[in-house]
């Protein structure tokens, strides 16, 4: 009988061991979150601020990047693309701290915002930009309407004899549906009207520069940072061809003339304040300028 009793104390003894190791393997407290799940605020490995989104504005906000790391080491930034559409989504979810977009928030985007995280969805415009539409090199047109642009796009419009071009087919290359200058372009040039579905769509403003520059009857659309290889067209506004040049983009003359964003849920603090101040800095203005775009109207710029 002791012997018995005695083994039943210890099988006891082991499952209340097992039992208790089980446990160690959750959170060890009733209702506490699961350590292997990502925090809906969690910052970037290694504590970097998380800044995400347009395409347009991901080299600047790289280069931004490296020159503020330089100045300031004990900080980090990380800076990512995927379009402005990723970098609200991500500013929505909590898995960035700055979104980059080069379109203005959309008003259930701010909505959402506010209601997920009781904070409203501060714009502050950090760079001037014209979006632009590019050609070849050999295509003799120079200037396009909105009007042209519009039957283009809408595919009305097919052949470059058209519009005062060769008798050749028009190529035509768009953005994917998450980029700001999609949206903008869809808004502003086509009035709300969806892309011809042959249009061809590309990842990113350089893939469109690329495809572009190789195709001799192609014509595509992106910041103005980015015509390189290419020719960008002026657009007819009645008898005058305007140019996306700094001084007509930055009167708004040019008739695609837009800002490029950051938003941040409420007013920035800490790293994500200092970055912005850095970028609206002269130091940080001059970079917009270096990299092709104009800096933000009332900003100084640099020498």
């Amino acid at each position: 009988m002791k012997k018995n009793t005695l083994c039943s104390l210890l099988t006891l003894a082991l499952l209340s061991l097992v039992t208790a190791c089980k446990g160690g393997d959750k959170s060890g407290a009733a209702g506490a979150p699961d350590a292997s799940a990502p925090s809906e605020a969690a910052p970037a490995a290694g504590g970097a601020l998380t800044v995400k989104g347009s395409d347009t504005m991901v080299i600047l906000g790289q280069q931004w990047a490296e020159a503020f790391m330089k100045k300031n080491p004990a900080m980090r930034v990380q800076v990512t693309g995927g379009g402005s559409g990723t970098g609200i989504a991500a500013l929505l979810n909590g898995t960035t701290e700055i979104a980059m977009s080069s379109r203005a928030i959309k008003p259930a985007e701010s909505q959402q915002v506010q209601a997920r995280h009781k904070a409203q969805a501060q714009e502050t415009a950090v760079a001037r930009d014209g979006v632009t539409f590019y050609v070849h090199e050999a295509n003799p047109v120079r200037a396009l309407s909105l009007e042209d642009l519009r039957a283009i796009y809408l595919g009305d419009v097919k052949n470059w004899k058209e519009v005062g071009g060769p008798d050749a087919p028009i190529v035509v290359y768009s953005r994917e549906n998450s980029s700001g200058t999609y949206v903008f372009v869809k808004e502003e040039v086509l009035k709300g009207e969806d892309f011809a579905p042959e249009a061809l769509t590309l990842p990113g403003t350089a893939a469109v520069v690329n495809a572009v520059s190789k195709e001799k009857n192609g014509i595509g659309f992106g910041g103005a940072a980015y015509g390189k290889g290419i020719r960008e067209l002026a657009v007819k506004v009645g008898s005058d061809e305007v140019a996306p040049s700094q001084e007509n983009i930055q009167s708004g003359r040019y008739p695609l003339s837009r800002d490029l964003f950051f938003y941040t849920r409420g007013a920035p603090s800490g790293t994500a304040k200092a970055f912005m101040d850095f970028a609206l800095s002269p130091e940080g203005q001059a970079i917009v300028t270096q990299v092709g775009y104009f800096p933000v109207k009332g900003q100084p710029q640099q020498q």
